[in-house]
């Protein structure tokens, strides 16, 4: 299986008076630019996934609208609470594990949970430090998260990259 975990672009800043719950946050205008790009690359690069499973923030619903528009991904976003930014990395593993039999799933969602997501499973442990900016893409291949937790990470390219190949 392979995994792509995306950290939502751009949004509007933590605090904005109209935006008091953290949720409701959506993408800035150049959030959205800077995803489409993003999105292209993926496209290009041979990115066809089977499943895009997403937090249900707006940030994060806006960034997995604006992938299956351009990756013309024809059937439904999935959503998951455990997805969102504090969510526990071993309740995402045991729901993909439960729910999802797919070659290739795309996971939209928040730090510092994707970085604690690839931590654990390459086996590095979810301490680990990774700089996932906003639109950041890290792809993970696994056999079987069932009998081990184990990926491997085969690329992780920042958004600045991923324009660049659009």
């Amino acid at each position: 299986m392979k995994l792509y975990l995306i950290r939502h672009s751009n949004a509007v800043e933590p605090g904005t008076p109209e935006y008091e719950d953290d949720s409701q946050r959506p993408l800035t205008e150049k959030g959205r630019d800077k995803m489409r790009k993003i999105a292209s690359a993926l496209k290009a690069l041979g990115v066809q996934p089977d499943l895009i499973l997403s937090s249900p923030f707006v940030r994060a619903s806006q960034t997995a609208e604006i992938l299956a528009k351009i990756m013309k991904y024809k059937k439904e976003i999935a959503y998951s609470e455990s997805l969102v930014p504090v969510a526990n990395t071993d309740t995402l593993i045991g729901e993909i594990n439960e729910k999802y039999t797919v070659d290739e799933l795309v996971l939209v969602g928040h730090e510092p949970s994707l970085s604690a997501l690839v931590g654990t499973l390459t086996g590095a442990g979810p301490e680990i430090a990774i700089n996932f900016k906003n639109g950041g893409v890290c792809c993970l291949s696994a056999d079987d998260l069932h009998v081990e937790r184990k990926a491997a990470l085969d690329w992780l390219l920042t958004p600045k990259i991923l324009s660049k190949l659009a």
